[in-house]
C-alpha cells in the first residue's frame, strides 16, 4: 500500500474542537506511514483531509465552500495521481456520509469518526480504482487509541480519554456523531502519558466530549481525579484538561487544582446560559447557583485561577431577562475567556424543533453587547499579572514579528516577548522562559525574558 503513496504530499484542514486536531495528528501519522509527505496549501497537495465539526452551521458552510472550489485548483506538476484525492472525515463526514458524495461529486472518500484507521485502505482504493468510497460505522465497544500521531509540537501532546457523550443538550449534534462515552483504561492513559514524558513533552492536554465524567462506563463512577493523580506522577511539567462539564465536576477534582505540582491554574467550565429556564431548555442540569458554588469551590483553592466559558446567545426562546442573567453572571465570574456563539440550529436536535419568533437583529444586539463585556472583563483580569514574573511554554514567534517569541502562560495567556540577544528561536522552542510582564492587553501579555529555564 505504501508505494502508492511514496512521495505523494498531503494537507489537513481541521475545523472544531481539540479531539479533531488530536484526530488530525492521528491522520498525518497514517499518511507519513505510507510515505507521503506533508505540506502547508491544497496547491501543493496531491490529498487532502479535511476533519470536520458540525457544531455550529458556520462549519458545514465554509467545508461545502472550499470543496467545492477546489475543483477549479489545477493537479500540481509531478503529482503521482490524475487528481487530487480529496477525503473529508470528522463528525460532518459522521453525520452526512454518501451525501456528501451527492452534492460534491468530486469528493473521493468519506470517512466517520468511528473509522479513522480505514483512511489509508480507502485513498488507497479511490486512487487506484477512482469512484467514491464511504465508510461511516456506528460506534464500536472498543477506545481506538492505537493509530500512530505525528504531534504538531514535539514538546505538547494531546491525550485522549474519552470519547462520546451522554449528556444530549438539546442543540448539541455531538452525542449523535461522536457515540456514548467511552473511557480509555487508567493503565493505557498512565502509560501513554509516560511515554510522552519520556520522549521529552512538556504538556499533556486530556481530551474528552466531557473529561469529568471519565470512568463511569468502566468503573461504575467517574474516576477523573485519578486520571490527574496518574498523569501527574509521570512527572509533566505542564497538564490541562478539556472539555469539562460543571453536573460532572466534583469536589475531589477541584481539590487537584491545589494539591498537583502539574495541574495548570486554568479551567475551561462551560456555562452556556446563566438563566435557569434557558438552563433547563437546554437540558444542562444545573442551575446558576451552583455553577456560581462550583467558581466560588475553585476560587477557594486557587484565588486566581483563571477560567474560561462558553456561551449560547439567542437559544430559542431567550427572552431578555434570560439574556441579562447570562449577563450578569459574566458580570459576577469575570473570565479571563469567553467564547461566544449565536445559536445555530442544528437538525436532528430536540432544540432544532423548538419556535423562536426573536428577531435576528435583537439576538445581534445581545451578542453585541455580550461581547463588549467579555472583552472589558477579560483585559480587567490580565491586569493582574502586570509587573508579574510569569513561567513561559514558547510555541514559536510572533506571527507579525519573527524577532517576538510567542508562548503561553500557566493560565493560558498568550505572552510576547523579544528574543533575547544571541537567541535563535529554534534554540528556546518548547522551553520554558521567565518574562517580566510590563503590558497586560484583552488578549495577550507582554514583556522581557529574564532568564532562560531551559
Amino acid at each position: 500500500m505504501s508505494r502508492v503513496f511514496e512521495g505523494a504530499t498531503f494537507c489537513i484542514h481541521t475545523f472544531g474542537c481539540q479531539m479533531n486536531k488530536h484526530d488530525s495528528e492521528r491522520v498525518a501519522g497514517m499518511l507519513e506511514g505510507l510515505g507521503a509527505l506533508p505540506v502547508d496549501t491544497i496547491e501543493e497537495a496531491d490529498i487532502v483531509a479535511f476533519m470536520t465539526c458540525c457544531v455550529r452551521e458556520a462549519a458545514d458552510t465554509r467545508l461545502y465552500g472550499q470543496v467545492a472550489s477546489m475543483k477549479n485548483i489545477p493537479v500540481r506538476d509531478g503529482s503521482p495521481f490524475s487528481k487530487r484525492l480529496i477525503a473529508v472525515g470528522g463528525c460532518i463526514g459522521q453525520r452526512d456520509g454518501e451525501k456528501l458524495t451527492d452534492q460534491l461529486p468530486h469528493l473521493d472518500v468519506v470517512f466517520g469518526t468511528h473509522n479513522l484507521g480505514s483512511l489509508p485502505s480507502l485513498l488507497t482504493v479511490a486512487a487506484q480504482e477512482g469512484g467514491h468510497r464511504v465508510e461511516v460505522l456506528d460506534a464500536s465497544d472498543e477506545f481506538s487509541s492505537a493509530l500512530p500521531t505525528d504531534r504538531e509540537q514535539s514538546w505538547a501532546a494531546w491525550l485522549p480519554i474519552t470519547v462520546g457523550c451522554n449528556n444530549f443538550c438539546t442543540y448539541c449534534i455531538v452525542p449523535y456523531v461522536r457515540g456514548r462515552e467511552k473511557s480509555r483504561t487508567l493503565e493505557d492513559i498512565r502509560s501513554e502519558a509516560q511515554g510522552y514524558v519520556d520522549a521529552g513533552v512538556r504538556e499533556i492536554t486530556l481530551l474528552g466530549q466531557n473529561v469529568n465524567s471519565y470512568g463511569r462506563d468502566l468503573y461504575g463512577e467517574p474516576r477523573f481525579a485519578d486520571v490527574l493523580d496518574a498523569v501527574d506522577a509521570t512527572g509533566i511539567e505542564r497538564l490541562r484538561f478539556a472539555t469539562s462539564h460543571p453536573k460532572d465536576l466534583t469536589d475531589e477534582v477541584i481539590e487537584r487544582f491545589g494539591t498537583l505540582r502539574s495541574l495548570m491554574p486554568a479551567l475551561h467550565l462551560p456555562v452556556q446560559s446563566g438563566s435557569n429556564r434557558i438552563l433547563e431548555a437546554m437540558n444542562r442540569r444545573y442551575t446558576r447557583e451552583h455553577y456560581l458554588e462550583l467558581v466560588r469551590k475553585l476560587r477557594a483553592v486557587v484565588p486566581d485561577i483563571a477560567l474560561s466559558t462558553d456561551i449560547i446567545v439567542g437559544f430559542p426562546g431567550e427572552t431578555e431577562e434570560d439574556f441579562m442573567e447570562t449577563y450578569r453572571l459574566v458580570e459576577e465570574v469575570g473570565y479571563h475567556q469567553v467564547f461566544t456563539f449565536i445559536y445555530s440550529k442544528r437538525e436532528g436536535t430536540p432544540a432544532a424543533a423548538m419556535a423562536d419568533d426573536t428577531p435576528r437583529e435583537v439576538i445581534q444586539d445581545r451578542f453585541d453587547r455580550l461581547v463588549d463585556l467579555v472583552q472589558h472583563k477579560a483585559f480587567e483580569a490580565n491586569q493582574g499579572e502586570q509587573g508579574s514574573v510569569v513561567p513561559v511554554l514558547v510555541e514559536g514567534t510572533s506571527k507579525r514579528d519573527e524577532s517576538i517569541l510567542a508562548g503561553r502562560s500557566p493560565k493560558n495567556q498568550t505572552v510576547h516577548a523579544p528574543l533575547p540577544a544571541g537567541v535563535a528561536i529554534d534554540d528556546i522552542i518548547g522551553t520554558t522562559v521567565d518574562v517580566a510582564i510590563d503590558e497586560a492587553r484583552t488578549w495577550y501579555l507582554s514583556g522581557t525574558v529574564v532568564n532562560e529555564n531551559a
